[in-house]
């Protein structure tokens, strides 16, 4: 009786979700090389002109003094906008996010129509008078995100070849950027697999609600699945199939669906119970136990304080002019160990660390990074150190971008904490700590498979991951054609018990004109 419970409670339950599941599947392989389309830094950086010493006019200070600030901002940075450059301070009690003028020291504070337009043409290279301009009144599939959705008033830009810009209306900036290309990849990739449907997406809590309900679900699904095609295995062979002896009792695809379970199940089990993860359903396993204090930032120590005092010495034109062998995107003013620095972003990616008092320099000490990290550990004995040049379980990028060499830090603490920190600006490029477990495991390595053994001998991954996406894209066949047969089978049933049903009579003439000799 357990067994045939079940079974049906199985059958059911694929009836609802095998829709869900041949959908997460396929879309699996396209979200590999397809994302859902995004404006990053690095979109900003590769798209921003490049810096013209001779038109930096203004310090750094002298451009913070024109804000009425004397308070330095926790991050300050030259590029260019509107075709212009600026100074960009933020962070800092009070302070926000400004904008001044580098070359006459007011202040950006209006947002106009040509400045928008300005923006959306830049970004593409296309004409402005071609493109098709229409307020974003509300969220569409490309906005949809959480950090897009609330961006009001925003305007879309649409040149006829494909390309579409968002501009916010708050500040100027492009904030999304499509192409046909990359909305064709987010449909066959992102929208089916984070069910990043537009009347479903906007709203979140309900999003987060159906993924975390249909992930679960799913996970049982699965798990029953396994159950049943092990406890319907016979290794003797007891059954009959075209014959023979048979270790599976069934024909069709009833047979082929218990095949594709059994040798894909755990691992669809264990995919859909990540899936559900991405939208953090235990809050509670992250936080830290009760009393419990973090560590003094490591990232912090590295940095120390930055006042725009310090970088008095070095304009930062002249910066600009003594690397002008080089395509510099965007200055950035910042610090190692409380010495002030220019790290100067350049076109392609890079990164090249100017000192205020000194010229350019490939990167900083790792010793003397060590130094700093164990200077700021509560226990700095119990600090282990070392440069690796592979990635490892923790850091690690299928795409290789991230830095290498990095100084790895491993701290020891309670939480097992590890700083991975690039030697060229001396910056902490990824952290990990046993508070992260969850997301490292049972999220992105049960989702991912996104191990260095795989990582690192690409394109093995790929394989790997295509291959399971393909006996799961089986496995959902298989059971929608399973789930058609027994809806079917439901309906005609309903058909046939509604056509047999007494039909009620009327009281007379039921059987035909009453009898008239009848008594």
């Amino acid at each position: 009786m357990f067994k045939r419970a079940l079974i049906v409670v199985h059958r059911w339950l694929g009836v609802l979700l095998c829709a869900v599941f041949l959908l997460w599947f396929p879309s699996g392989i396209g979200i590999m090389y397809w994302p859902f389309p995004t404006v990053t830094a690095a979109d900003r950086l590769a798209r921003s002109p490049a810096l013209d010493p001779a038109t930096v006019r203004l310090s750094p200070a002298e451009a913070l003094a024109r804000l009425g600030i004397e308070r330095s901002p926790e991050e300050t940075r030259l590029h260019t906008f509107d075709g212009r450059p600026v100074y960009r301070f933020a962070g800092g009690r009070g302070l926000g996010t400004r904008i001044v003028y580098a070359d006459s020291g007011e202040e950006q504070t209006e947002v106009t129509r040509g400045l928008m337009d300005r923006a959306a043409a830049a970004w593409t290279g296309q004409p402005m008078a071609a493109a098709t301009v229409e307020p974003v009144e509300e969220v569409d599939q490309w906005t949809v995100q959480a950090p897009l959705r609330t961006l009001r008033p925003m305007w879309k830009y649409s040149w006829p070849n494909g390309e579409q810009v968002y501009v916010s209306g708050t500040d100027g900036e492009v904030v999304q950027y499509t192409t046909r290309a990359s909305r064709l990849g987010a449909y066959v990739g992102a929208i089916p697999h984070w069910l990043y449907f537009t009347p479903l997406r906007k709203h979140q809590p309900v999003w987060i609600r159906v993924v975390i309900w249909t992930s679960g679900v799913g996970t049982i699904l699965a798990l029953m699945g396994v159950v049943i095609g092990v406890w319907m295995y016979s290794p003797s062979k007891k059954y009959r199939y075209a014959g023979a002896p048979s270790s599976i009792p069934y024909t069709g695809q009833k047979r082929w669906h218990t095949v594709f379970g059994l040798v894909v199940g755990i691992a669809a089990a264990t995919w859909a119970f990540s899936g559900m993860l991405s939208v953090d359903p235990f809050p509670n396993l992250r936080r830290p136990a009760p009393g419990r204090r973090d560590a003094p930032s490591v990232a912090q120590a590295l940095r120390g304080r930055v006042v725009m005092a310090d970088f008095a010495a070095r304009h930062p034109a002249d910066v600009l002019r003594d690397i002008s062998h080089l395509t510099v995107k965007e200055l950035e003013f910042t610090s190692f160990d409380g010495q002030a620095v220019y790290a100067a972003r350049l076109e392609g990616g890079g990164t090249q660390i100017v000192p205020v008092q000194g010229g350019p320099i490939d990167g900083f000490d790792p010793e003397r990074i060590v130094g700093i990290v164990r200077a700021a550990a509560p226990v700095p004995a119990a600090v282990e150190t070392r440069v690796i040049d592979q990635y490892d379980l923790y850091y690690l990028d299928r795409t290789r971008r991230q830095p290498l060499p990095v100084v790895l830090a491993l701290m020891n603490d309670a939480d097992k904490t590890r700083y991975y920190i690039d030697p060229k600006t001396a910056r902490v490029v990824r952290t990990y700590s046993n508070r992260n477990w969850v997301s490292r495991w049972l999220y992105n390595g049960l989702h991912s498979l996104n191990f260095p053994w795989l990582y690192n001998h690409r394109p093995l991954w790929d394989i790997v991951v295509i291959a399971f996406m393909l006996g799961g894209t089986a496995l959902s066949v298989t059971s929608l054609v399973l789930a058609w047969r027994v809806l079917g089978r439901k309906v005609a049933t309903m058909a046939a018990a509604a056509a047999v049903a007494p039909v009620p009579a009327r009281r007379a003439g039921l059987y035909g004109p009453p009898d008239p000799g009848a008594s």
